[in-house]
């Protein structure tokens, strides 16, 4: 454990001046992780890279901005990468109102239609939500944010948020229960 936390500060020493080798080493040790976490965000591999590399490019040129004390280096770099996810789709598309919602009704997906699938089939269905309802889905449900938090990251009303969250629901639902009847 001492000798993993020497070795971080080593690269962190090493990526503040701008050390290649470093670099290489802080991306490599984060890669899956982050990768894992934008293919969440986009609809392929392609677009998920570009997400990676412009959020590990981001991470980089900030790295002086990291502070240990307010951050462990995992959740300071998944922040900064769901930043790029949510720039990326802001970027993909103009708007994000779809409508507007005060309160949004729970969707039942029976547990064991959850269980038959497998997690790649699962993330394949996700990702063939529009953009914007994938990113309130992903914030909401994987990265445990509200409603206001994602209507400030995202630039929408805290209805619109729900009304994403839902829409989400009912279109997976729907999928997973042709996939199963």
């Amino acid at each position: 454990m001492y000798k993993e936390l020497e070795n971080l500060k080593e690269i962190l020493d090493g990526c503040r001046n701008d050390d290649r080798k470093a670099q290489e080493k802080l991306y490599r040790n984060y890669y899956r992780a982050m990768m894992s976490l934008c293919l969440r965000y986009t609809k392929n591999e392609e677009d998920a890279l570009e997400v990676l590399n412009t959020g590990f490019l981001k991470i980089f040129k900030n790295i002086n901005r990291y502070d240990a004390a307010k951050a462990g280096l995992f959740t300071w770099m998944r922040t900064i990468i769901v930043n790029s996810c949510l720039d990326f789709i802001k970027a993909k598309q103009k708007t994000f109102h779809s409508g507007e919602l005060d309160h949004a009704a729970e969707v039942e997906i029976q547990p064991e239609a959850i269980s038959k699938m497998k997690s790649i089939e699962l993330l394949k269905i996700i990702r063939e939500l529009p953009p914007a309802t994938q990113a309130v889905f992903n914030l909401y449900v994987t990265e445990g944010y509200n409603h206001k938090e994602i209507g400030k990251l995202m630039s929408i009303s805290e209805g619109t948020s729900k009304w994403h969250l839902s829409e989400a629901r009912k279109i997976l639902q729907q999928k997973i229960k042709d996939r199963f009847s």
